[in-house]
């Protein structure tokens, strides 16, 4: 599933196409990551942990999503 679908005019061509956006995981994934704002001064290997864990979040986001809608 895709967040923030959208039709863009090219601005000279006047050209039209549909950019389908980002996937909803994504950026379900992007919001979690705010959690971790406070720990501005990660060392580097603590930051594929957080990405690890932000996409953890995103996974259980989207089958609360799915639950829902069943």
């Amino acid at each position: 599933m895709k967040a923030y679908p959208f039709l863009h005019k090219h601005p000279t061509t006047g050209e039209t196409t549909l950019s389908h956006g980002m996937d909803l995981r994504d950026w379900f994934a992007g919001q979690a990551l705010t959690l971790f704002q406070r720990d501005c001064f990660l060392r580097d290997d603590e930051i594929s942990q957080y990405a690890t864990l932000a996409y953890q979040m995103a996974d259980e986001m989207m089958k609360a999503r799915e639950n829902k809608h069943e």
